[in-house]
């Protein structure tokens, strides 16, 4: 059998070129995919950054831990707390103490200037250690030192906290050399450029950042150890930590390589990997999907066409299990080679992926993939699932190849028989009911499930099998009578060739569908929260700081003195609830004045009222496990601080951007970073908005700029995994057209040569093919559009559901250019198939 299959292969390279290309390029990518999951499944970890020569950092409490019945559950505070005073008095005796504090800095007039500046005390630079490279300590006020080389001694920066005059600057020991036990430059953690740093003299950073959450000690670790106990046991606490920075009481005693856990956002290699692994699992689903949905197709499509050579064989005595046996060791052998060409274009194809990550921000600059370390688990995947691919693409058309009767090898007529077999008719409407169902299931018991990424991602490609399967019963409804001779022989072409229309179509349905439904979906998403954002918006202006994350309190005042003004401040904050007794869940919140909430913002209240909030109570949405006006409900602030507080109104569920609100009593310690300001009665708009904008230190922005600006943008992960899902579908559709289209044009060599004979010219001859392949990608467009809206629809139900706009936003201008991209692979692909029957045939 496999005999017969090879020389089948070698007698129909053509035909199955399709199939071989596409199992190669799905096993290459699966290959890349699978090697980089094994490159992002662990984070190495960091060796400490601002804190590498420090001999202890004692840091506040920043992680919440809650007893339960089934064990302790631990959540990262939004705000650590700062290192008590008591313990600060006791590590004093113990040697020199130097506190330590981080803000934002920005400075305006110097074009280089780093976007990410982030000011320190002076003090704390020889623990990284920091050494000068240029100039000298800063002294006064208004002197600073900075790291890199963005500016040079004698640089005067603008800032919202005064001019800023460059007295030094300085680099990191493993940037200038040995001497600090590391390699310079390797590693994460390692090199230079781990940040952009403005060192203030000490007194002037208190004045900037009062709070300061961690301290060097310069003392034995043990005894800081033991110091932090006894001061925990004169207070009644718990204990202190360990070297890994593990603390029970007030603070975490951080030594070795746990100082790590005191530099800014410790765990953003281990939150960059995670978003590359479901960037790589979803590409790699994509990848199997359209893989074996081209697989199958062109198999489909060739068997249909082999129909009298199975007669033939039929004729002569093969049974119909021999005949599935001959086209599964064909799927056999083509599986086998592409699957082993895949493994190895993945292999050099793999370090290209790491560098495109890297350059576009999306992992860490350590980040490879490939080499000894990814093992070869990646490669056994990609293989075998790729022989698998083949078989279970093959699998169907096998079963209708043995079905093929002998009186088939007399068969003349190159009209399709019945457009649909019954399992093919069974399977699609099997699915489509299926999808049906699962839709209607979630909207009825949880629609916030259909906004999240996995869901609009996965759910479509049920929707997309379940229409292509169902596809040839769509042609002859769908295709119009064209005008003209090349028109009305187009479409009868392609109403007599309903199953290789359909074939043509399928991969143009998968990619319009795809590109519909994934950038419909979060086009839809996007606008629906922008319109949340305006119905909310009851204010005149908002008002952001310009610089740092917070309002400083002299600007704040000030704002409160505008004449004609109504200002309600408002802070980001956090709370933790423990749900079910064993989940701990964090809750985005705002802390603000519920005397002047109601008046700058129109919250969708679903029970009770806002006026209602103070500081005894909560207001929650009714996405909450307990959400009953009156109930009690035990919550832990951003700091940590545990309290009860009463439900005073509850808020519907939105787009999942409505939060819960507390009052500035409860905020956790959050300072002010919003401003709503109504204009009073009477007072001129204009006015008010000038007095607003003469305020140092923020940014004043109209309510129609607020609504504009609240419209999601999507993040660089989200839109490589888009174009990456995008461009798969689109590589895998030029294959298939191309490989169908070309089948075909040989098979209807001698019917062309006839149209020569009775005088069609070759342009009519490009024309005619031209346009039947149009034809094709327009039932394919038409067909994709149709399961683009259906999936909208659903996540606009979903958005009404959740008493969110629903809205639809249909990716109009990715739509136009990819049916056109289809188009142009259509025709030009049916154009080149096409010119070898151009040649007049001899009379």
């Amino acid at each position: 059998m496999l005999s017969v299959a090879w020389h089948t292969l070698r007698a129909r390279w053509a035909a199955f070129a399709g199939s071989f290309v596409a199992l190669a390029l799905g096993v290459a990518l699966l290959t890349v995919m699978g090697q980089a999951l094994a490159a992002s499944l662990d984070a190495p970890v960091r060796a400490p950054e601002r804190f590498a020569a420090a001999p202890v950092v004692v840091r506040g409490q920043d992680t919440l831990r809650v007893a339960t019945s089934t064990g302790e559950r631990t959540r990262e505070l939004a705000r650590p707390r700062p290192v008590p005073a008591g313990t600060v008095a006791a590590l004093r005796a113990l040697g020199p103490v130097t506190e330590d504090r981080s803000f934002p800095v920005r400075a305006y007039n110097a074009p280089a200037t780093p976007d990410d500046l982030v000011g320190h005390p002076w003090s704390t630079a020889r623990f990284a250690p920091y050494r000068l490279t240029a100039g000298r300590a800063p002294g006064a006020a208004g002197e600073v030192v900075t790291s890199g080389d963005w500016a040079t001694v004698g640089t005067r920066l603008h800032t919202a906290d005064g001019p800023l005059r460059v007295v030094g600057t300085v680099a990191t020991m493993s940037e200038t050399g040995p001497g600090t036990g590391l390699d310079p430059g390797t590693g994460p953690g390692a090199g230079p450029g781990f940040e952009h740093a403005v060192f203030y003299p000490d007194a002037q950073a208190a004045r900037l950042a009062p709070e300061s959450t961690q301290l060097v000690v310069e003392a034995d670790a043990a005894a800081v150890r033991a110091a932090v106990k006894d001061e925990d046991e004169d207070q009644g606490g718990g204990g202190d930590g360990d070297g890994d920075g593990d603390g029970d009481g007030d603070v975490r005693i951080l030594t070795g390589d746990a100082r790590r856990l005191a530099d800014a956002d410790p765990g953003r290699d281990a939150e960059a990997l995670t978003a590359l692994n479901a960037l790589f699992g979803t590409a790699g689903g994509v990848t199997a999907f359209v893989s074996v949905f081209v697989v199958a197709s062109t198999f489909a499509f060739a068997v249909d066409r082999r129909r009298r050579e199975f007669g033939l064989l039929r004729t002569a005595g093969a049974t119909p299990g021999q005949i599935r046996r001959t086209v599964l060791a064909e799927a056999l052998l083509i599986g086998t080679l592409a699957s082993a060409t895949g493994c190895v274009l993945g292999t050099y194809g793999a370090p290209h992926l790491a560098e495109l990550v890297v350059d576009g921000g999306l992992a860490p600059k350590w980040y490879a993939i490939g080499g000894p370390s990814a093992g070869v688990w990646p490669y056994h995947l990609a293989f075998w699932t790729g022989l698998l691919v083949a078989l279970c693409g093959a699998l169907a058309a096998s079963w209708r190849a043995g079905r093929t009767a002998p009186a088939q090898a007399l068969r003349e007529a190159s009209v399709d028989g019945r457009a649909l077999a019954l399992g093919r008719r069974a399977c699609g409407t099997a699915l489509l009911l299926t999808a049906g169902a699962l839709l209607a299931y979630t909207l009825a018991t949880d629609p916030g499930e259909l906004l999240h990424r996995k869901s609009y991602i996965s759910r479509p490609l049920l929707l997309i099998t379940a229409v292509a399967l169902l596809s040839p019963l769509t042609v002859r409804p769908l295709v119009p009578r064209l005008p003209g001779a090349v028109g009305l022989l187009a479409r009868a072409g392609a109403v007599a060739g309903v199953r290789r229309t359909a074939a043509v179509a399928a991969p143009v349905l998968v990619t319009v569908a795809l590109a519909g439904s994934l950038l419909g979906a979060t086009a839809t998403i996007g606008a629906a929260r922008a319109a949340e954002v305006r119905q909310q918006t009851a204010a005149d202006f908002v008002v952001t700081p310009r610089d740092g994350t917070t309002l400083r309190a002299e600007a704040l005042e000030k704002l409160r003195q505008v004449p004609g003004a109504v200002v309600s401040a408002s802070s980001a904050t956090t709370v933790f609830t423990l749900e079910d007794g064993v989940a701990l869940v964090k809750s985005e919140a705002r802390a603000a004045d519920p005397a002047l909430l109601a008046t700058t913002v129109r919250l969708p209240v679903t029970a009770g009222r806002l006026t209602d909030l103070d500081d005894g109570s909560i207001i929650v949405t009714e996405e909450w496990a307990r959400h009953r006006v009156g109930q009690q409900v035990r919550v832990w602030l951003a700091d940590g601080t545990p309290r009860t507080l009463r439900i005073a109104a509850v808020l519907s569920i939105g787009t999942g951007d409505n939060g819960a609100y507390v009052t500035p009593a409860n905020a956790g310690g959050g300072g002010v970073d919003r401003v709503d300001v109504r204009v009073r009665a009477g007072a001129d708009p204009t006015a008010v908005g000038a007095r607003l904008r003469t305020v140092d230190g923020v940014r004043v922005t109209s309510r129609t700029q607020w609504v504009r600006a609240a419209l999601p943008q999507t993040n660089r992960t989200t839109r490589l995994g888009m174009l990456l899902v995008l461009g798969i579908a689109l590589v895998y559709t030029g294959i298939s057209v191309a490989n169908t289209l070309a089948m075909a044009a040989a098979e209807r060599r001698a019917d062309l040569t006839t149209l020569r004979r009775a005088g069609a010219t070759g342009g009519q001859i490009l024309r005619l093919a031209a346009t039947e392949a149009l034809i094709a990608v327009a039932v394919g467009t038409l067909l994709g559009l149709l399961v683009t809206a259906v999936n909208l629809t659903g996540l606009s139900a979903a958005l009404h559901l959740l008493s969110a706009p629903p809205v639809i936003a249909l990716p109009w201008q990715a739509l136009a250019w990819t049916t056109a991209a289809c188009a142009v692979l259509a025709t030009t692909t049916a154009g080149t198939s096409t010119t070898p029957a151009l040649r007049r045939p001899r009379s």
